[in-house]
């Protein structure tokens, strides 16, 4: 066994420690553990506030996945205060999710995830001329356009504006602007990373030189796909909402209006351009590099997705009535509610369980646990479902070193700042990735007998790289790999979402419907004296949920488990792993003083939260090496 200290991982948002048990003879993972070093507290921040301003206190969790967090608490109050929000409100929410939601996930891939599989040094050793006729080759063999079906298209670009380059003199700039910034000395962007893993030899160098480019390309075009959060919302991040519906008034006449024909042509722009960036340059570089490492047989990292995972489902395609009383889940176009166990065996063999409102509100469906957290729950009590959900802290510190300089956590005590989240009392994994697997497996299954077009363009999706890869679902999607890639082909989903609601948007306005807001509940004396509510949405990173509740005009309890808490949870009760561990669990690595596997698995998550890793040896007694990668940085 052999200990290996990486601390801290960067390309993340966050904080996040993991101590890893590794047999150096195999390279193979024995045990993990997942803690995150720092207290959220913002349960605490939201507690006696006005619920009409809670989205603005609680959307501050995370600068990256912007305004999910506003959403989900905007849904909490409505739900708790029986507000049916108007149409247009509806749509404009809609489409700034789903634009958010490809800018997360493009992001993510070009500049969090993608230098875990190519490298700027291997890009100097490509020929120009051959990475032109490379880019061509993969256009032509990773053609996803033909996925998106009618509804997901544009009636207003007639071309894609934005299409990758593919001249050897372009390649050649590029080359040569990476040569400079290499004999400079400063990688800068592309520090931070083990250059030398032979990892980086599964693809050639002329596939590096293309990505790069894009790199490059999509780091200048990202700040455009957003745009509609800032027409809408007025700024990104952290756009403006209001309980009851949106701030942005509507007048086709009137030029100094929020919303007028001017603003909207500005948005529908971004949608188009959203669109070719994700079917020209994310979807078919994210294809090639995947094809490759699949085919090499790198098809480990999928830990307890092969076990069960759980989403929420999105995107309402009418204004609903409430969520905790099931009426979001009948208008939501993307149907993934629910829990998917033993995936592994094949769609046909997976088991569906459902997930509707009322389940969100019961003690014995959704809960958290504190056996492994440093949190504190009443004698005799054991889980709590996030209605009556408590957090008080109580921190215990390490196992070995002290509270402020850790040396070895506890893992058979509390070792972790996130609780853990269950589904009847197991650990699920969300994501993409989770999404995929459960809508996949309803269809399938016949358990949505009519699909919406979006819950078709999934099928066909996973269906088109199955047979790309000539494998079966299960044996490319459970792993680091797959996970990456049903994000990639996500995004190409949230692309075409946009699209969708911004159509009905503009109809329903050209029928004369400029309403945004409902204030018929704003006076909190037109509220009850006690409710309770749920605000749920599948986030890019996978199944977010606020629970609210309010008492006497005030918010008097408030709790929130994000993806990331599902995710990185510590091991449950009866000792079962959350994802994140058990993802490096199943991961083999082939250097262990250069964990880029380890990495790449983590990665593959997107964690909200920056992270350190440690490897350590069966009885945890000697450390052999230490690896910060703030000073690769430097």
């Amino acid at each position: 066994m052999k200990r290996v200290v990486v601390d801290p991982i960067s390309r993340i948002e966050g904080h996040l420690r993991v101590e890893i048990n590794v047999d150096e003879g195999s390279g193979k993972v024995q045990d993990a553990l997942s803690s995150s070093p720092a207290w959220r507290g913002i349960e605490l921040v939201a507690k006696d506030r006005d619920p009409r301003a809670l989205w603005a206190y609680v959307q501050r969790i995370c600068g990256v996945c912007t305004s999910t967090h506003a959403l989900a608490s905007l849904r909490a109050v409505e739900d708790a205060l029986h507000i049916t929000i108007p149409k247009n409100a509806n749509y404009i929410r809609n489409i700034m999710l789903s634009c958010l939601e490809l800018h997360d996930h493009v992001v993510h891939f070009y500049h969090l995830h993608a230098l875990d599989f190519v490298s700027p040094l291997k890009a100097l050793q490509a020929d120009p001329a051959k990475t032109a006729q490379l880019q061509e080759t993969v256009l032509n063999t990773y053609n996803v356009e033909p996925l998106v079906p009618n509804e997901g298209k544009s009636s207003t670009s007639a071309y894609p504006k934005t299409f990758p380059k593919a001249s050897a003199a372009y390649f050649t700039a590029i080359k040569a602007k990476l040569q400079k910034i290499v004999d400079s000395g400063q990688l800068g962007i592309f520090s931070a990373q083990w250059w030398d893993h032979p990892d980086y030899d599964l693809l050639p160098p002329e596939v590096h030189l293309m990505a790069i480019a894009h790199y490059l390309h999509v780091l200048d075009k990202q700040r455009d796909i957003i745009v509609p959060q800032v027409v809408f919302g007025g700024k990104n991040p952290h756009p403006h909402y209001t309980v009851g519906g949106m701030p942005c008034s509507i007048s086709l006449n009137d030029m100094n209006a929020p919303i007028n024909a001017d603003r909207l042509d500005i948005v529908s722009d971004a949608i188009n351009l959203g669109q070719d960036i994700a079917n020209y340059f994310y979807l078919p570089d994210l294809l090639a590099i995947g094809a490759a490492y699949i085919k090499a047989g790198r098809t480990d990292g999928g830990g307890l997705s092969k076990k069960r995972v759980i989403a929420y489902g999105s995107y309402p395609n009418e204004p609903y009535t409430g969520i905790s009383n099931g009426d979001y889940f009948k208008q939501i176009i993307e149907r993934s509610n629910g829990v998917v166990e033993n995936f592994e065996l094949g769609v046909d063999k997976a088991t569906f369980i459902p997930l509707d409102g009322p389940d969100l509100m019961k003690d014995n469906i959704v809960t958290e646990e504190v056996d492994h957290s440093w949190y504190k729950y009443p004698s005799g009590v054991t889980n709590l479902n996030p209605s009556q959900g408590i957090t008080k802290p109580e921190f215990t510190g390490p196992k070995t070193g002290t509270k402020t300089n850790w040396e070895y956590l506890d893992e058979d005590k509390k070792y972790s700042w996130v609780k853990t989240p269950t589904f009847k009392g197991k650990p699920c994994e969300v994501g993409p990735l989770a999404k995929y697997i459960i809508i996949y497996t309803k269809v399938k299954q016949g358990i949505i007998k009519n699909p919406t077009w979006a819950e078709k363009m999934v099928v066909n999706q996973v269906d088109t790289v199955s047979k790309i890869l000539n494998l079966q679902p299960h044996q490319w999607m459970l792993s680091s790999i797959g996970r990456t890639a049903c994000r990639g082909l996500d995004a190409q989903v949230a692309a075409s979402m946009s699209r969708y609601f911004f159509t009905k948007l503009t109809n329903n306005i050209k029928n004369g419907d400029t309403t945004v807001q409902n204030n018929d509940k704003w006076e909190p004396s037109s509220w009850p004296k006690e409710a309770k509510g749920v605000g749920v949405l599948d986030a890019p990173r996978g199944a977010l949920g606020h629970w609210v509740s309010i008492k006497n005009g005030t918010s008097n309890n408030y709790q929130c488990i994000v993806p990331t808490t599902w995710n990185a949870a510590p091991k449950t009760r009866t000792n079962e792993h959350g994802a994140f561990e058990a993802s490096m669990i199943d991961t083999k690595v082939i250097i262990p003083e250069k964990p880029l596997e380890i990495i790449r698995s983590l990665h593959s998550f997107d964690p909200c939260m920056a992270c350190s890793t440690h490897l350590y040896n069966k009885d945890g007694s000697k450390e052999i090496v230490a690896v910060n990668t703030d000073s690769i940085c430097k």
